[in-house]
């Protein structure tokens, strides 16, 4: 059984300009277990792909609500990201997560999220209840590109 070496939680408010400082300070938090630099950036792009879909979709740009955002890190080099929203939930879960699909018919939006989301992490897994919100976990395993440190430097 894989334990906790560490987590944090912060709430901020559905709005814009809070995606790059969660996108931040997820993939700061995330750097005390080595991570390599694509592997923070990495993160950092599918946390902002599932932030802004809780802003544009979730919330539709105009309801006030917040983003729980959750972050554990394992004795396993793994993370565990969550990114919650309380805002119109999602109806097909299924119908959504397939490439191009989208809610914002009349803004430019490519349907890419989840997309995006799945292919920066290792395992995503979305839940929602129209009405009550959606909830996206995701993990991403850290580890040696090539399986070996050299001088103390991850490759």
């Amino acid at each position: 059984m894989k334990t906790v070496l560490n987590q944090f939680n912060m709430t901020v408010e559905a709005k814009s300009i809070n995606e790059g400082f969660v996108r931040s300070a997820v993939a700061a938090f995330c750097t005390q277990v080595n991570p390599t630099i694509e592997e923070i950036g990495d993160i950092k792009t599918a946390v902002s792909e599932a932030v802004t879909n809780c802003i544009v979709h979730g919330y539709k740009n105009k309801q006030k609500g917040d983003i729980v955002v959750t972050v554990k890190l394992f004795d396993d080099n793994t993370s565990e990201i969550s990114i919650q929203d309380f805002g119109v939930g999602i109806v097909d879960v299924n119908k959504a997560m397939q490439t191009f699909f989208t809610t914002c018919k009349t803004e430019e939006r490519s349907g890419m999220g989840f997309t995006v989301m799945a292919a920066f992490t290792d395992d995503l897994k979305v839940t929602s209840n129209p009405g009550e919100g959606t909830l996206v976990k995701m993990t991403k395993i850290f580890g040696y590109s090539d399986g070996e440190e050299q001088d103390g430097i991850r490759s």
